[in-house]
């Protein structure tokens, strides 16, 4: 299936590894060009620098004010146009209610929230009918999980914004989506297990409670992200899709 992805141009937030650089490689193999981030320039550069050509490696810390618009203007001066964005950033630190301080609230709320907020802002004072905001989000939003009592607080709030501006923009022929991981094998989540007394037990345990019956690979993942940012899905805006082997129970 052509997606119709052919030298179109997004940027890819937090993409030097896990779910970002899961949908960099995606966006790059089915045709498209990516300018994807990452906090350090050395890293973000090896990043783009093993997609090839069609893709470019740009500091950027989701949480600098300044970063939207530096962003954008990287993409139309190395690939001459700017079709979208992928908003993606690593999880806030795991905790509970009493462990969490004001000061990892306070960084989650700027990298997480607002960061996302300023993105999807600049993006969309820029994108023409056609173009696409999305961003990668968590099954949080519709169930908590426990221990990660930050994310829980975020993600939600961040789903509704994302479906404010679907509402906003769908009259302009601008899309917004989002997705909704689950356990996906990514560094991140096997993180999130090795914090268990018995990190195998508990990747069974949570294995066993997906219908599919195993953690979902990064390369899935990112092809659903490559689909849902395509012109092939340009009659999708305002969902919030999970991508969870059917963990979800709800419809």
């Amino acid at each position: 299936m052509d997606l119709g992805l052919n030298n179109r141009v997004y940027v890819v937030t937090g993409a030097t590894r896990g779910l970002g650089n899961a949908a960099a490689r995606e966006l790059v193999a089915d045709g498209a060009k990516v300018v994807l981030t990452g906090r350090d320039e050395k890293t973000a550069a090896a990043a783009a620098a093993e997609l090839g050509p069609n893709a470019v490696g740009v500091a950027a810390d989701n949480a600098d004010a300044g970063a939207p618009e530096r962003l954008i203007a990287a993409a139309r001066e190395h690939f001459g146009r700017f079709d979208g964005i992928l908003v993606s950033v690593g999880g806030p630190p795991p905790g509970y209610v009493a462990d969490n301080t004001d000061e990892q609230w306070q960084a989650g709320f700027e990298s997480v929230f607002l960061g996302a907020v300023r993105l999807a802002r600049a993006a969309a004072a820029e994108l023409g009918a056609g173009g696409v905001v999305a961003f990668v989000l968590s099954a949080s939003v519709h169930e908590p999980i426990p221990g990660l009592t930050i994310s829980n607080g975020l993600r939600p709030g961040l789903a509704g914004f994302a479906k404010s501006l679907a509402d906003e923009l769908g009259p302009r022929g601008i899309r917004v989506v989002g997705l909704l991981p689950a356990r996906i094998d990514t560094d991140r989540v096997r993180e999130l297990d090795n914090l268990s007394a018995d990190p195998e037990a508990t990747r069974a345990a949570h294995e066993s409670r997906i219908p599919l019956r195993r953690y979902g690979t990064p390369q899935e993942f990112g092809r659903t992200a490559a689909f849902l940012l395509s012109p092939a899905a340009s009659y999708l805006t305002g969902v919030m899709l999970p991508v969870d082997g059917g963990a979800r129970h709800g419809f």
